[in-house]
């Protein structure tokens, strides 16, 4: 990172006090098509992207910009409603910038949703897959540069960046609402093209199950943080990349959406409302 990464950090969270104290428990991080999930925050307050000192502000569709704080229960979140991709024109710092606010601010799990295309063939448009673990095909990497040791290690362990334990409270949820959940790796390329089908018959033979444009760069911030970590893809589209491969259209992403993000939001809630999540 680059040296005046703290300082940028300290200014957001000091624009972030002006408004509020909140202290959240989980931070909330909504994908393309995905911001329905956020409908179930009782709200507290409600910051603009562009009112905090020193944050991008989103463009891409869906993304509306803001950070929310508010509860579910007893249970205090933060939540991105929408996020920063490579893609837009920002960089690796300014992608991690909101998950080291939320971490300074006191959240200790973070909770990533995406929209992907599937590589893994069983999978159908509308399943949810969680992510057991994630390729890095970005072609940046957010920590490179100078450590903060007041933000993370210099070397930080990913060999379980999505957490195991809420990885099996989450199936032990999803069985009992009896929702299917694939267990998947989930590639991230810079987009925003989709895949070449040559691009998707290769990152399904590195072992990719979906692919995406985002999720990565936060994960390793929040992982450098001290966080754990629960992801789950919305398979919006086939991404198969077989002679029969379909055009995609970002119409048909937001569309099919919708449909994993009722089953997902049901997930979340019934976690926390177990307190598998807090």
């Amino acid at each position: 990172m680059q040296p005046q990464f703290a300082n940028r950090l300290d200014k957001a969270l000091s624009s972030i006090r002006k408004y509020t104290d909140f202290a959240p428990n989980i931070a909330l991080i909504t994908g393309t098509g995905l911001a329905g999930l956020l409908r179930d925050i009782e709200v507290e307050n409600t910051i603009a992207y562009g009112d905090i000192d020193g944050f991008p502000v989103s463009t891409a569709p869906s993304h509306k910009g803001e950070l929310i704080f508010g509860h579910i229960g007893d249970t205090k979140i933060a939540a991105q409603n929408g996020r920063f991709h490579l893609y837009e024109g920002w960089s690796g710092e300014d992608i991690v910038l909101p998950v080291y606010v939320m971490a300074k601010l006191g959240a200790v799990s973070y909770l990533t949703t995406n929209a992907a295309g599937a590589l893994n063939e069983t999978y159908r448009v509308g399943d949810i897959m969680m992510i057991e673990d994630h390729l890095n095909f970005l072609g940046i990497h957010p920590l490179a540069g100078q450590n903060d040791e007041n933000l993370g290690p210099r070397f930080p362990d990913m060999s379980r960046a999505y957490d195991p334990d809420l990885r099996k409270l989450a199936i032990k949820v999803a069985k009992k609402l009896q929702i299917e959940v694939q267990s998947g790796i989930y590639a991230a390329v810079h987009g925003p093209e989709f895949e070449t089908s040559a691009e998707r018959r290769f990152l399904r033979s590195s072992g990719g199950d979906a692919v995406g444009m985002s999720t990565v760069p936060e994960v390793i911030a929040a992982n450098h943080a001290g966080m754990k970590v629960l992801g789950f893809s919305a398979i919006t589209n086939q991404a198969t990349g077989g002679e029969d491969q379909q055009p995609d259209t970002l119409e048909e992403v937001l569309q099919n959406a919708d449909v994993a993000a009722a089953d997902i939001r049901r997930i979340i809630l019934e976690m926390i409302k177990d307190g598998c999540l807090k």
